[in-house]
């Protein structure tokens, strides 16, 4: 079949925000409250306090995210919820009063993309809350609601705020204060397909769907693609699936997904020993053992074979993100393991993802430490910051690095060097994850020219001739990686 995937993924550079920690507004803006009971923003998170970040903020720093270089912002769940996190839906119509309100998103849509800036929105299609109106009403009036089969009601009485009852309806992972939607109820079905169209007509470019693997009701991704796509047609559908996605890329369904497969074996390339195991056991993306760029390299090829190239090249790639530590403390504060991942991440087919606050070094263990405040200027790392601008840059520069065959050139040891290669233009990307120097030549049959210009990094390349083969010869200093380009 003819796979397509909306073309402006392809070619964008996204940027993760959880709203309540990304930014508070300065100028003056109507307010839910006068006085709010905020938590302090410098203060470690908790699981239940807010700290106060809203729209009207993160519309003030779209100038700091377009110099950046960000092109597409997906918003964790922006929806009225009681939950700092917004996972626990309320209402699925109206952007939460303390983010500001459906206003605010208009206004922040209209900035965007005066910008040419997408926003992607997150989709808790899976399961509500108890504070949802149709379950609530449920609660309320037990057998007699007529929203009873929406729910997976499985007997009474229901027990929805006391832990040492029976909840006596499915909630997600057994929370019973996320209850899980009947997808086989038609209604809910309609419902649900409603709500994604009405914020496409909003305005908005596309959906993050949360926990998509959840929903198995036959068809429903079907009719969702359908209904999304014949809103805008380029409008991005990227589902939450940490394994082989193959069962929801098919070109039927989802565009892409959250790369986890991408994520883990960089990581233990790039990390090694250093990554911290007690906090990368609990989540399914695996960056451990160790790996060497043979098992790197081979993985990789595992993962560009899995699916269609139109879809990998629409696919979401991160180092973490709100559901998992950050990187630079998984790592133990290492920086040149946290350098080396980031620069595979954006010479990677597919869209890179950065998660608020890794492009100035910002530290988070588990949730909610993950999810701390975006820090004051005077305490970023501008050093992560400045690599993380030119990374941005040159993807923008090379439409190889963006949509360019990926031939992996050498991978033994610690070192490994790959190619993208698109319509004339040609770039080699060279990595030693080790802790010695190496001085390597090797053979570069598939190229066509002799990237010479170094665009990034700190290795010396040399072209021979050896025998009737072209040869280059690198010497990569410890922990180091660079880029050559033929133009």
């Amino acid at each position: 079949m003819d796979i397509q995937t909306p073309d402006w993924v392809k070619h964008s550079v996204f940027y993760q925000i959880f709203p309540d920690r990304f930014a508070q507004n300065q100028k003056p803006r109507k307010q839910l409250f006068t006085s709010p009971n905020w938590e302090a923003w410098e203060l470690p998170p908790t699981l239940q306090g807010y700290k106060g970040g809203n729209l009207w903020g993160a519309i003030e720093q779209l100038d700091y995210l377009q110099d950046l270089g960000i092109d597409a912002i997906y918003f964790t769940p922006i929806f009225q919820s009681a939950s700092n996190h917004r996972y626990h839906t309320h209402d699925y119509y109206q952007v939460d009063p303390i983010l500001g309100g459906n206003p605010a998103l208009r206004e922040l849509l209209d900035a965007a993309h005066d910008r040419n800036i997408k926003i992607v929105l997150d989709g808790v299609f899976n399961h509500a809350s108890r504070g949802f109106f149709f379950f609530n009403d449920i609660l309320e009036n037990g057998p007699y609601s007529p929203w009873l089969d929406w729910f997976k009601v499985q007997k009474w009485p229901l027990s929805a705020y006391d832990g040492e009852k029976p909840a006596n309806y499915v909630g997600w992972v057994g929370n019973r204060a996320l209850p899980e939607f009947n997808h086989d109820n038609p209604d809910v079905r309609e419902y649900i397909m409603e709500i994604a169209e009405y914020w496409l007509d909003f305005g908005i470019d596309g959906w993050r769907l949360d926990v998509a693997y959840e929903i198995e009701t036959p068809g429903f991704w079907q009719e969702f693609r359908d209904r999304v796509k014949a809103r805008n047609p380029e409008a991005y559908i990227v589902g939450e699936v940490w394994t082989d996605a193959r069962e929801w890329l098919d070109g039927t369904q989802f565009d892409g997904v959250m790369n986890y497969l991408f994520t883990g074996p960089t990581i233990a390339f790039t990390a090694g020993d250093r990554v911290r195991m007690d906090l990368v056991e609990g989540p399914s993306y695996f960056p451990y053992p160790p790996l060497d760029a043979e098992a790197y390299g081979n993985k990789m090829r595992e993962l560009l074979a899995l699916y269609p190239w139109e879809i990998q090249l629409a696919q979401l790639n991160l180092l973490n993100s709100h559901d998992v530590a950050r990187l630079i403390s998984i790592v133990g504060g290492d920086k040149d393991s946290v350098k080396l991942a980031t620069l595979l991440l954006f010479t990677f087919p597919g869209a890179p993802s950065i998660y608020y606050g890794d492009e100035i070094g910002l530290e988070g263990e588990f949730d909610p430490d993950s999810r701390r405040g975006f820090p004051p200027k005077e305490r970023w790392d501008m050093e992560t910051l400045d690599y993380h601008k030119r990374l941005i840059a040159i993807r923008h520069q090379y439409p190889a690095l963006r949509t360019g065959s990926y031939e992996i050139l050498f991978a033994a040891g610690m070192v490994y060097i790959f190619a993208r290669i698109l319509d004339g233009e040609e770039l080699i990307i060279a990595l030693n994850s080790g802790l010695e120097s190496v001085q390597i030549s090797i053979p570069v049959s598939q190229l066509a020219t002799k990237p010479e210009r170094m665009v990034y990094g700190t290795c010396t390349a040399r072209w021979m001739e050896v025998g009737t083969q072209t040869h280059v010869e690198f010497i990569l200093p410890p922990r180091s990686g660079c880029i050559l380009a033929n133009r």
